[in-house]
């Protein structure tokens, strides 16, 4: 059940969605779905008394025992709709928590949402629960009334909350360390977002031989997966598979997996695979791009976008998609299931990627470690040359994000770094007319 105009989707589209999310939590039978007009939300019911009645007839004749609402239900809301319908209530944030809670597989997922889970019910411990408003005695008399359940509760909640980003803690350092490893072959990293379902894991699985769970369902993949590729020219790359964004994807979420979406915040190339075949594309894409600003992505991080599924257009669409796409040169027209397009993809990532390399020579002061430390954790050292007793010349080949993190963290020795020799003979290209510059 939806109710309201939630982001302004048509209602018809979001009830599909609601519906194919009820589906990714297993166990679930849904017997009916519907759209209910809430001109008003009502602050106690949500909805008006009379509409609350007759769900409520339908609800005991269906003998239904779970009510799904796709959007938000106050605690207040939600405590009396469930006592007026005698159900177990989950809004849209609770459903996706269900699904993240039983889907995810490795120790960091769980912690993640276990934590988002308790940051979401943090917020449910209000006044408006009754039962929660008994206090505990205070000793004497001038002692003052003891501490109420709900500040007990949310106490233990907090307690419960800093255990596990400890425990997440070390599974980050675990992960960092992975990450060093692999900076030692200084593979560019290629991150694929975008919207659940819109072919990432297939779209990954044919490029890279794995086998990553892809189905036609959403949030089929939650924990990340990489892998090393070699491309045509070479180049070896790493490809890295992430969670699907949705719309209204809950806070909690997205500030527990800011962790595992470690890896397209550090990409050298961002890909955004859409589902072209799918009425509210441009929507969905709107809801990648809002998710990847609140994580904080660098907007300096090259893009290109995919559009998938070519292969379910029809003829006409697929003329239109085709000319949008020709227009664009950031754009390519492809299909992960037949590999319609993938060719021409490899050879712009390739191009994109070689042509961010640059080579430098760096004047390091033996005093420095800290800087010779960094490129070599980096993985960005060729050669290390000494050049006197003070200091040695220190050849490296990096992307210009790893450029721009040196001159931030070592000025001094940025601005005294010879100049530049760029691995290939092009010059800078012109901005595109789609507005973007490689």
């Amino acid at each position: 059940m939806r109710g309201g105009d939630r982001s302004g989707r048509a209602p018809a589209l979001a009830l599909e969605e609601a519906v194919s999310l009820a589906h990714a939590l297993p166990g679930l039978d849904v017997v009916d779905a519907m759209t209910v007009r809430l001109p008003k939300p009502h602050p106690g019911l949500l909805f008006g008394t009379g509409k609350v009645e007759e769900l409520r007839a339908r609800i005991e004749a269906d003998e239904i025992e779970l009510v799904l609402i796709d959007g938000t239900v106050s605690p207040v809301q939600q405590r009396n709709l469930e006592k007026a319908w005698r159900v177990k209530l989950l809004d849209r944030t609770s459903l996706i928590l269900e699904i993240f809670a039983d889907r995810a597989a490795t120790r960091e997922g769980v912690l993640q949402v276990e934590l988002a889970a308790l940051s979401y019910q943090r917020t449910r411990l209000v006044r408006a629960w009754t039962h929660l408003e008994r206090q505990r005695g205070g000793l004497g008399f001038v002692g003052g009334p003891g501490e109420t359940q709900i500040e007990a509760d949310r106490r233990a909640i907090d307690e419960q909350m800093v255990k596990l980003r400890r425990q997440l803690e070390k599974v980050v350092k675990t992960r960092e360390l992975h990450r060093a490893a692999r900076a030692k072959v200084p593979y560019p990293v290629v991150a694929l977002v975008g919207y659940t379902n819109a072919g990432k894991s297939t779209l990954f699985n044919r490029l890279t031989g794995a086998d990553v769970l892809a189905k036609d369902m959403l949030f089929a993949t939650l924990d990340p997966t990489m892998r090393a590729i070699e491309l045509e020219g070479g180049l070896d790359v790493i490809l890295s598979d992430t969670v699907g964004f949705i719309s209204d994807l809950p806070t909690q979420l997205v500030a527990a997996f800011r962790a595992t979406l470690e890896e397209v915040l550090d990409a050298d190339l961002i890909v955004h695979v859409r589902d072209i075949s799918h009425p509210e594309s441009e929507a969905q894409a709107r809801d990648v791009e809002a998710i990847l600003e609140a994580l904080g992505t660098d907007d300096e991080i090259p893009r290109i976008e995919i559009w998938n599924k070519a292969d379910q257009l029809d003829p006409a669409d697929l003329q239109a998609a085709t000319n949008l796409a020709a227009r664009r040169d950031d754009v390519y027209l492809a299909s992960a299931l037949t590999g319609q397009g993938l060719d021409a993809i490899l050879d712009r990532v390739e191009t994109d990627l070689t042509e961010t390399l640059t080579e430098d020579v760096l004047s390091v002061p033996y005093a420095d470690g800290r800087a010779r430390a960094w490129l070599h954790e980096e993985g960005v050292v060729q050669s290390e040359v000494a050049r006197d007793e003070t200091g040695a010349d220190i050849s490296v080949r990096w992307t210009a994000r790893q450029a721009a993190r040196f001159t931030a963290g070592f000025p001094a020795l940025s601005d005294a770094a010879p100049e530049t020799e760029t691995d290939t003979e092009t010059d800078a290209p012109e901005a595109t007319p789609g507005g973007w510059t490689p």
